[in-house]
């Protein structure tokens, strides 16, 4: 009797690019991929950070590199993509919210949200998409978006039409580049305790409010990010795309 042979999590000799990996959830996925065998090349505006993280990978015996990236303009996105050879993987991590009272929310924060939420992921897609089109590469891009994409958040209502907005394109994308074997899909997480969303946990009614809604009753950290990322740009994942992974904890369950 012959037995199935279960697909490889490792992504030996694959070439990866994170982006908003100077810390956090990103630098989560940086980490993740590299243990698992790709080259990986970090990408943030804050280029001090990413040198840091790049010698430490070194350090464990990891291939990793930089580069300068604001997500928010298109050109420094397209840029990457002309002057690297073609990445296999794309993570996608960066993100900002500014949470107020939908009746409070300012146009300038809006658009602000927009163009690193919508339009960097956007832009960020089609230039990783375009690349691997030219290049015949059979790639994985993933998002981490936030469950925010499946619910309503209090003080979040920007924040919230633009991480279903992502959900939206991805399906879009998915669709068109199928044919390419071009897979993309979004990673969804409840709150996930970094030091940017520190204050929010500081809170004692907020921190309340969230346990109350994440029914395995802990709050997320980093690492419970990574081991999805692996799976999304693994082999693993093959039949996978244009699908969001939710890691929340039973929080859109309930």
């Amino acid at each position: 009797m012959q037995l199935p042979r279960p697909p490889t999590f490792r992504l030996d000799k694959k070439r990866a690019l994170v982006v908003g990996s100077s810390s956090g959830i990103g630098l989560g996925c940086a980490v993740a991929l590299a243990d698992a065998g790709a080259h990986v090349t970090l990408a943030a505006r804050r280029t001090d950070a990413l040198e840091a993280n790049v010698a430490a990978f070194h350090q464990k015996g990891w291939s990793a590199d930089y580069v300068g990236l604001n997500i928010a303009k298109t050109a420094e996105i397209e840029n990457i993509f002309t002057h690297a050879p073609p990445y296999d993987i794309v993570v996608n991590s960066a993100g900002t919210a500014r949470h107020s009272k939908a009746v409070a929310v300012e146009e300038h924060d809006f658009e602000a949200v927009m163009a690193v939420n919508v339009k960097g992921a956007f832009f960020l897609s089609q230039q990783a998409a375009k690349s691997m089109i030219a290049n015949k590469v059979a790639g994985s891009i993933i998002h981490i978006s936030s469950q925010m994409a499946k619910v309503g958040g209090i003080d979040r209502s920007a924040y919230c039409a633009s991480k279903h907005a992502l959900d939206g394109f991805i399906k879009a994308m998915a669709i068109e580049w199928g044919e390419h074997q071009i897979r993309i899909n979004s990673i969804c997480p409840t709150f996930i305790l970094t030091a940017l969303t520190q204050k929010t946990f500081d809170d004692p009614d907020r921190l309340a409010w969230i346990k109350s809604k994440i029914k395995l009753g802990r709050v997320g950290k980093v690492e419970d990010i990574m081991g999805a990322t692996v799976f999304l740009a693994s082999d693993a994942a093959s039949l996978i795309t244009g699908t969001a992974l939710l890691i929340d904890g039973g929080w859109t369950a309930g």
